[in-house]
């Protein structure tokens, strides 16, 4: 296998543990790449799961000599980098970390953001005096060489402050990332007696929607893994007693028919909502598996800490 990916944090929001969340676990956003047998490790936001993959860095890569790895950040809200300073190798001399990610908050750069979150009314650690050596880029939109024949490609995606999504190939192999997103809506869909209605600009609203949606499911083509977000269930998202359109996260319908369309081979649903139990996920699982058998060839899974799939 040329990519392995391991589950450290599935949730959204805010970290929520305890005994409805056992089997999927409640630790916000985190992954560990591995790649090729060389076991290359790329690791993608730093939620509360990051804890635990540090201990684990700690016990399998250390011995082998100095760690030096890339962390790829989708965004900088709370639940996707609150445990960086978690992270036990940013305290080893001999490391050597690449934060790559988007600026969301005006002009602050990456290293200020962090810079900003370890002071010391809220951490006893400060960024100028972490020992290992950590640089940090600021992604757009762009495909880069990463050497050893993996590439990554970022494409923006659909939220309230800026995301990225990701495509790493890897001989042959393609792993793709989107969260924190949700479908691109016409924003000028207004009923025609509403003042404001502009069959014009109702038009232009459906087109640029309907290509911004095409654009995305074009990234996720032949992905040989697709981990999408999936905080909610298609009837919570258009519920008009609680719509959570415009919050930028997605239906568990949605991720699979867009997967479906471009022909992922592995669906697997991330960013679990903090009040969802696991007897609710278990039964999301089986209800969506039995809904595809016979009508796609796409294999779905529901994202856990602990587990890992391989591409």
């Amino acid at each position: 296998m040329s990519i392995r990916v391991t589950f450290w944090g599935v949730r959204g929001s805010v970290p929520c543990p305890g005994p409805k969340t056992v089997k999927y676990g409640g630790n916000t956003s985190c992954l560990e790449l591995r790649f090729g047998d060389e076991d290359r490790l790329v690791v993608i936001d730093a939620g509360t799961g990051i804890r635990e993959l540090a201990g684990h860095v700690m016990k399998t890569d250390l011995p082998r000599g100095p760690i030096k790895t890339e962390l790829f950040l989708t965004h900088t809200h709370w639940d996707h980098i609150m445990g960086f300073p978690f992270f036990i190798p940013l305290f080893i001399p001999t490391t050597e970390l690449t934060v790559y990610g988007p600026v969301t908050f005006e002009d602050d750069p990456l290293e200020k953001i962090f810079g900003d979150m370890l002071q010391y009314r809220y951490w006893p650690v400060r960024q100028e005096e972490l020992a290992a050596k950590i640089r940090y880029e600021e992604l757009k939109e762009r495909s880069m060489d990463l050497g050893e024949g993996l590439w990554v490609t970022t494409k923006y995606l659909n939220h309230p402050v800026l995301v990225l999504g990701y495509r790493f190939e890897y001989r042959g192999k393609v792993f793709c990332t989107a969260y924190d997103t949700e479908p691109f809506r016409n924003l000028f869909d207004v009923s025609p007696d509403d003042p404001s209605y502009d069959a014009e600009a109702v038009k232009e609203g459906a087109l640029a929607a309907a290509e911004e949606n095409d654009k995305v499911t074009e990234f996720f083509r032949g992905a040989d893994i697709l981990i999408h977000d999936t905080q909610y269930t298609y009837n919570e998202y258009v519920n008009p007693k609680s719509p959570k359109l415009n919050w930028g996260h997605s239906s568990f319908e949605h991720a699979v028919n867009v997967a479906h369309k471009a022909g992922v081979k592995k669906l697997l649903l991330f960013h679990h909502d903090p009040d969802r139990s696991d007897e609710e996920l278990e039964l999301i699982e089986r209800k969506i598996r039995s809904s595809v058998r016979g009508k796609s060839p796409v294999e779905v899974m529901v994202a856990r800490e602990g587990l890992t799939v391989e591409a």
